[in-house]
């Protein structure tokens, strides 16, 4: 059975910045948990940041800007937390290499696990095209990204592959 990645916030688990969770509409969730197997993660956990914990967006960039060192990752209460995203990022590759893990369903919108859109720095609430740093990294090395709304496309990868 294939191995998917999968965000610890998406199953339930109540690690998102202000201690909540975000889930995957049931009928995808059903499909996932039948035809693979859930490895599940949180990049932020993983890095040793706390739950709750403050906002945080990239501030001018997206997660490639941070992985090559020109942007950051600040929280909404001006700490950096840079280290600690690039950290996580780099723990959730480990972990799909070790693991041989070739997909991942990550949260939408996360600085971490945004893999189409994320938000754009000024804590206003906007999204802008781009991706997160975990997501960035994992899609740099080859792993595919799909998030909560797009499982439909890799139900029919996964299909076809069959």
């Amino acid at each position: 059975m294939v191995k998917v990645l999968v965000s610890s916030c998406l199953v339930g688990n109540k690690v998102r910045y202000n201690a909540s969770c975000l889930s995957i509409p049931e009928s995808d969730f059903s499909w996932l948990r039948s035809n693979a197997e859930l490895v599940v993660f949180c990049p932020e956990v993983s890095a040793g940041l706390p739950t709750p914990r403050a906002s945080a967006e990239i501030i001018k960039g997206k997660g490639i800007d941070v992985l090559d060192g020109s942007a950051k990752v600040v929280g909404n209460d001006g700490v950096d937390v840079t280290a600690q995203f690039v950290s996580g990022a780099k723990k959730a590759l480990e972990l799909c290499q070790k693991q041989h893990i070739d997909y991942a369903v990550l949260a939408e919108g996360s600085p971490s696990c945004g893999s189409s859109k994320i938000y754009d720095g000024t804590f206003k609430g906007n999204k802008i095209d781009g991706a997160g740093v975990t997501a960035t990294l994992l899609e740099r090395n080859g792993i595919k990204v799909y998030s909560q709304h797009t499982i439909a496309e890799l139900r029919s990868l996964l299909e076809t592959d069959t």
